[in-house]
Parts: structure tokens; C-alpha cells; sequence
């Protein structure tokens, strides 16, 4: 969990420790959270941190992360990839994955994350 190449450094996050206080779980839960892949952290400036992006207005995390962080860990992609691809402008889309996760889109995301993966 080390600082991810190739992630821009104006992407917003949250320390873990906020996260829990907005999922109003203990820290514990949103390390576990991150080991079961309905999460990603990684570390920024020597602290673990979590994109606000995964975090909808609803205090929750953005439906559809989960399911695409397991597509493409299953296919094989490490974390930091995983992180960089959800970020990363896809004018198909159009925007970055997470943007279309956070507008409701996830089934377009999660086949777009399929076929990459397989």
C-alpha cells in the first residue's frame, strides 16, 4: 500500500480514520473492507488513505465499486492498477469509471472492467 504511481496526485481522499467516521463503522471494519475488495486504499505521505469518490453522498460506498474491484482482481490486476484504471479518463464512458459508478452506471463499468480482465 504504497504511494500508487501514475494516480494523480489532485484525486481527493480521506485518511481511514474519517472513512469509518462517515461509514459510522470502527476503523477496524474499513481495513477489513479494503482486504475483502469493496474498498481500495493506499498509502499518501506515510498515511493510509481512501479516495472520496468510493464514498457517496449518502455517507456509503458508491454502488457497483466492489463488484469491479472483484472483476478485475480476479482478472489478475493489482490494486495499483485497479486504482488507476477507475481514474483514468475512458472516453467511451465518457469520464473515468469511478465517475460513472458515482452517476449510476456501474453495469457499463463492471463490462467495460469484464473486458479487460478476460
Amino acid at each position: 500500500m504504497n504511494e500508487v504511481l501514475g494516480l494523480s496526485a489532485d484525486i481527493a481522499t480521506l485518511p481511514v480514520v474519517e472513512v469509518a467516521q462517515r461509514l459510522g463503522q470502527p476503523v477496524s471494519r474499513v481495513h477489513q473492507l479494503v482486504r475483502d475488495g469493496h474498498l481500495l486504499s493506499f498509502r499518501r505521505e506515510g498515511e493510509v488513505v481512501v479516495p472520496t469518490d468510493f464514498l457517496g453522498d449518502d455517507g456509503e460506498v458508491i454502488k457497483g465499486l466492489s463488484g469491479t474491484i472483484t472483476v478485475l482482481r480476479d482478472g489478475g490486476y493489482a490494486d495499483p492498477d485497479i486504482l488507476r484504471w477507475l481514474f483514468a479518463e475512458d472516453d467511451s464512458l465518457p469520464g473515468t469509471p469511478v465517475a460513472s459508478l458515482r452517476a449510476g452506471r456501474h453495469r457499463e463499468v463492471k463490462r467495460r472492467a469484464q473486458a479487460m480482465a478476460f
